[in-house]
């Protein structure tokens, strides 16, 4: 394959404008080469290269069979709902998936590798489903119809290129929009939605989060604006936090929590709410865990998780929350 160095960039990239943007072949050509600078810089492909691509997505047989029409002056799917993700992987495409699980093998007791190779397993069992529909092995706990996953590359690669960005974005459906300068620092991931961390220009806020779902209407990279850098310890910034969001004034308050039940305890020691917690004994205290973390909402609602299995004994502020909680709940059920 000529130039085949950058080719699955071409054709996710030549896939996308092929659906949502209408283009000559010159202006084509132009934008597929500011998609390779952005992760191969100084490089870019010639026109041949292009018309083999264009070749490739066209071919029935050993292509993607493309509902691309032959000379055009737009270069347009006729079917807007095509996308080569739907199709069968090419040949040399399998090829190269059998050989990255191969080169996998020879790390598979190295968990920096465990990702990529659960990654692998998952795509894996995807292309089989489409030959044997009941042949179903892996059923993953997430989001279907989160929609903000497609806003996760493009911001990853906005931090790892250190670009400003203008971000539009709307806080209710039928609230107005409103756009502000954004330099975008780290991607956290919380309750199976990935949230993007930065310096707001207008609100002068260097920890200003962003979720990644249809509030945000559009981010357009701006080449003028200088990107301020950040040297935050994005760590200690979670490690007393529950959930996404705090603020300067927040207090960090010493929790301890008694489980009336072994199992609910050691569920808890394998998946803690807090990196840094202790269930050494205090006072001769059994099944006591104590951590220290910010008070807010989404602490209550993972305590709140674990029913009557789980006794808040400080702080009082965090007791406090926990009988408004049993209270309104009570109500509910005593009507």
């Amino acid at each position: 394959m000529a130039n085949s160095k950058h080719a699955h960039l071409r054709y996710n990239f030549l896939d996308y404008c092929f659906r949502n943007r209408a283009y000559s072949f010159e202006q084509l050509l132009d934008a597929v080469n500011e998609k390779i600078k952005d992760y191969y810089p100084n490089e870019s492909i010639a026109t041949r290269t292009l018309r083999e691509d264009l070749k490739v997505f066209r071919d029935q047989a050993k292509g993607f069979g493309a509902p691309l029409p032959e000379k055009a002056r737009i270069l347009r799917y006729k079917n807007a709902n095509f996308s080569i993700a739907e199709r069968p992987l090419l040949e040399y495409e399998q090829y190269l998936i059998d050989a990255a699980q191969q080169l996998l093998e020879r790390f598979e007791n190295h968990p920096k590798y465990d990702k990529l190779a659960e990654a692998l397993i998952k795509f894996q069992d995807e292309e089989e489903q489409e030959e044997n529909p009941t042949g179903k092995v892996l059923f993953y706990d997430h989001n279907e119809e989160y929609k903000g996953i497609k806003y996760l590359k493009p911001s990853y690669l906005a931090i790892k290129n250190k670009q400003v960005l203008n971000i539009t974005y709307r806080k209710k459906p039928d609230a107005e929009l409103y756009t502000y300068e954004f330099h975008p620092y780290i991607l956290k991931q919380y309750n199976r939605r990935w949230f993007v961390y930065g310096f707001n220009k207008d609100q002068e806020n260097l920890e200003w989060s962003i979720p990644l779902d249809d509030r945000l209407i559009k981010f357009i990279v701006n080449q003028k604006v200088h990107y301020q850098e950040n040297s935050k310890d994005w760590n200690a910034h979670f490690r007393n936090l529950v959930g996404i969001r705090r603020n300067p004034s927040d207090i960090i308050h010493f929790i301890k929590l008694k489980f009336n039940s072994t199992n609910r305890l050691n569920l808890f020691r394998s998946k803690p709410l807090v990196p840094d917690f202790d269930d050494s004994l205090l006072d001769g205290e059994e099944n006591v865990v104590h951590f220290e973390s910010i008070v807010n909402l989404e602490l209550v609602q993972q305590i709140l998780s674990y029913g009557k299995d789980v006794e808040v004994l400080e702080p009082e502020i965090l007791k406090q929350e926990m009988r408004n909680h049993s209270n309104a709940m009570q109500q509910l059920y005593n009507r």
